[in-house]
């Protein structure tokens, strides 16, 4: 299998054969489904004359963002129950910055983060890809990544804006991760691509994207925007990395070079959110994987089957109140939610699709193109790790409640 590398040389270990079945029960679930009939009940007129009155009111609602997560590390059965974060924006991120090892969720080299951004309704979150290269080294690639996102969710949430009033950025959020992991002693080698975004309360979201981990921003059954890779050369992505000075001098001596980019590299662009956008943030697991209009139908199918994207003559309409989706109802079970579900349906089928040997990816369709002699077809078994935020802006929910 084609691994990311820092070296620049390309390998194909042996593919191990997995059975691997996966049995999802989200849509299927009487909580959700009873939500989406209570949803449905409210025509498109409805729905329309609502807008109409909401447009009328104050236009400074401030948006929430219902975030969760769900990943699968490489070679591992995927458990759509366990495998999955569900994001409480009044959770307190742990004082000791970091967590140990057997604190990880099971998600590889994969790491991810999801943090309120300090005392506001702003939220951080971002996606951390190990580079595998690395474990040619004897580096576990699992400490950078991993660590790298701890640092990032302890200061996003123990941010507070300083004298002049500027607020955290996220480029600066992946500097400030960066430059502690690079301080931890720990730490001796490793590296790591980057996707990272930082969601205020005014509907405006920031990513610093570095490397080939990325996101894709739908709304209304459609694509709205989406990332592009950052690659030195096929396979080798762009990263953030701690290189031993020993290497370096080995590397220079025979001619050769290390790998090593810097939050200053990374893609940084603005987006401006509506209410009922869709966010995925992924690592190339899923990227590899699945292309983006096979995203688009996963969630597409789970909005509009439950009711909170709405067919109508005029096209489609988001539902005014995404509260009965994004909030769990009953607190002594595992939660399940509308973002949770779009998780583990984006993560269960990445996986299905890496072991699947004969329907073609993204990776297989670039091997072909760069390799064609390596007669690679089907998906690449890599661990997998995505991020669904649901964009919900306060007072739609107020505007439906009028109507009761």
């Amino acid at each position: 299998m084609l691994s990311k590398i820092h070296t620049g040389v390309l390998s194909r270990p042996l593919i191990t054969n997995i059975q691997y079945q996966l049995r999802l029960s989200v849509p299927s679930s009487p909580l959700l489904r009873q939500r989406a009939y209570r949803t449905r009940t409210f025509s498109a007129q409805t729905i329309l004359r609502s807008q109409e009155t909401q447009s009328k009111a104050d236009s400074t609602h401030k948006f929430i963002y219902h975030a969760a997560a769900s990943f699968s590390a490489k070679y591992k059965r995927f458990n759509p129950t366990n495998d999955v974060f569900h994001f409480n924006p009044y959770n307190r991120i742990q004082t000791q910055k970091k967590r140990h090892k057997s604190k990880r969720p099971a998600s590889g080299q994969d790491a991810f983060f999801i943090s309120r951004v300090g005392d506001t309704n702003a939220v951080a979150f971002g996606i951390a890809d190990g580079v595998g290269g690395w474990e040619d080294s004897g580096v576990d690639p699992a400490d950078f990544s991993h660590s790298f996102c701890d640092y990032m969710a302890s200061e996003a949430y123990e941010h507070r804006s300083d004298a002049t009033g500027s607020s955290l950025t996220a480029r600066s959020l992946m500097q400030k991760g960066y430059d502690d992991v690079c301080q931890d002693g720990s730490i001796h080698a490793g590296g790591s691509t980057a996707s990272i975004g930082i969601a205020s309360e005014d509907g405006k979201l920031e990513v610093a994207n570095l490397g080939d981990s990325g996101f894709v921003h739908l709304r209304l059954n459609a694509v709205h925007s989406y990332s592009e890779p950052q690659t030195h050369a096929f396979n080798t992505p762009y990263q953030l990395s701690i290189v031993p000075a020993s290497m370096l001098a080995r590397a220079a001596a025979f001619g050769g070079a290390q790998l090593c980019d810097y939050p200053k590299d990374a893609d940084v662009t603005q987006h401006t959110l509506k209410h009922g956008d869709i966010l995925v943030f992924a690592s190339d697991g899923v990227w590899d994987n699945l292309f983006n209009q096979d995203i688009l139908r996963i969630v597409s199918r789970l909005m509009i089957g439950l009711g909170a994207w709405q067919e109508s003559d005029g096209g489609i309409l988001v539902s005014n109140n995404l509260l009965p989706y994004t909030q769990a109802e009953d607190s002594t079970q595992r939660p399940l939610t509308l973002q949770s579900a779009l998780a583990v349906e984006i993560a269960g089928a990445a996986k299905l699709a890496s072991m699947n040997q004969r329907v073609d990816g993204p990776f297989a369709k670039e091997v072909q193109k760069y390799y064609p002699q390596e007669n690679w077809h089907g998906g690449k078994v890599d661990d997998i790790c995505v991020i669904v935020v649901v964009v919900s802006e306060d007072g739609k929910s107020e505007a439906i409640k009028s109507k009761l």
